[in-house]
């Protein structure tokens, strides 16, 4: 126990000082205005997305941006989208659809769409957005004036994650985790090695002329992560990626309520992992050591013997994960009080882990009419 216990004070210890610098210097998205005002597309591909399109767009609409066009691409929706979009758009000349064309093998289907959608852009700086992203007035200038002053060849924000179940509050903000607690935003930002990339879909900026020298979305055609391909690329490339964190003024709401959860991040949570299963697996038992073992150690020695180390040591290693929780909550505006209750996350992000290894051996995971496997 004691050689465990090492290993899991050095962990938690290394990913709190992660923490901590990140929370000093993780760029964040301002309500300021740029300097200069390049033509700016905005890009957002959507397949059944009835839900939230119509607020989406007339979100995007009301910009307080001076030079900006809005394309959507229809990905084969069998519902409402394309008309709900188009009547809160009420003609608007900024505003356009482009029928998606048939997937074509070896694609995946958001790759795709985005690369359609970079065909027909005409702006000098193209903005990726999902169809469930909430913008703010000012949003666009204020994410044209963040990739101004960091010089961002590649620019990706997390928007502030809007969670209300207790099945979205205690899933949605271990994002906020892995993108606070693990990697140095300084090394995404300063090292061109592509494996320090991180990136969100959610939201992403490329000048037209990086977008085509790092080789478009054709690039990442088979990634499920597609994101993150795009930002090794842009580092393989030469260029600068820089992620900044959403801080309130860009948004959104991923999923709502436990399926929704559950099958959105079983889709994803193995392209994490490369794809490779036993790294998944590997991952999960991490998990349950860093952040579990604490808890059955501090309750087993109420009932048995704990060791020379108990209660001090567990309870120790139980709080210091449940800082480091609190710690990027606090930096991304989540629910701190929610980090008492990290166990269960775990709990539930293995649930998910093993829906991912099941979709896996089925041959892919189910996702809006189509099978999706991520290929490096």
């Amino acid at each position: 126990m004691t050689l465990l216990a090492v290993f899991i004070a050095v962990t938690l210890g290394t990913m709190l000082l992660i923490a901590t610098v990140n929370a000093v210097t993780f760029p964040r998205l301002r309500n300021t205005a740029p300097e200069a005002f390049p033509t700016v597309s905005i890009l957002i591909p959507a397949r059944n997305e009835e839900r939230t399109i119509a607020d989406t767009i007339n979100r995007i609409l009301s910009q307080n941006y001076p030079d900006f066009e809005v394309i959507l691409l229809d990905d084969g929706s069998t519902d409402n989208t394309v008309v709900k979009a188009q009547s809160v758009a009420r003609g608007d000349e900024r505003f356009r659809v482009v029928s998606g064309e048939p997937l074509p093998e070896r694609w995946l289907g958001k790759p795709w769409a985005c690369e359609q959608l970079g065909r027909h852009a005409r702006g000098d700086v193209f903005v990726f957005t999902d169809a469930d992203v909430i913008w703010y007035p000012h949003t666009l200038s204020s994410f044209i004036a963040l990739r101004e002053r960091y010089a961002a060849d590649m620019l990706t924000v997390w928007p502030t994650q809007i969670t209300e179940t207790w099945s979205e509050r205690l899933c949605v903000p271990l994002l906020a985790l892995t993108i606070i607690g693990y990697l140095p935003e300084l090394c995404v930002r300063y090292i061109k090695h592509p494996g320090c990339a991180a990136a969100v879909g959610q939201l992403i900026a490329f000048d037209r002329s990086v977008y085509q020298a790092i080789g478009r979305h054709e690039s990442v055609r088979q990634q499920l992560v597609e994101d993150i391909g795009l930002g090794r690329r842009t580092k393989t490339c030469g260029y600068r990626l820089v992620e900044a964190d959403g801080a309130g003024n860009i948004a959104c709401r991923m999923y709502r309520g436990w399926r929704e959860v559950r099958n959105g991040f079983a889709r994803t949570i193995l392209a994490g992992y490369g794809g490779n299963p036993w790294l998944l697996v590997l991952g999960w038992i991490f998990h349950w050591i860093v952040f579990l073992v604490p808890w059955f150690w501090l309750t087993w020695g109420f009932y048995f013997n704990g060791g020379t180390m108990w209660p001090t040591m567990p309870v120790i290693l139980a709080s210091a994960g449940v800082l480091l929780r609190a710690i990027t909550a606090a930096v991304t505006r989540q629910r701190i009080r929610d980090a008492v209750l990290m166990p269960i996350s775990v709990v539930l992000m293995s649930i998910i882990a093993a829906r991912s290894l099941w979709w896996h051996a089925r041959g892919g995971a189910p996702y809006k009419g189509r099978t999706v496997v991520h290929r490096e």
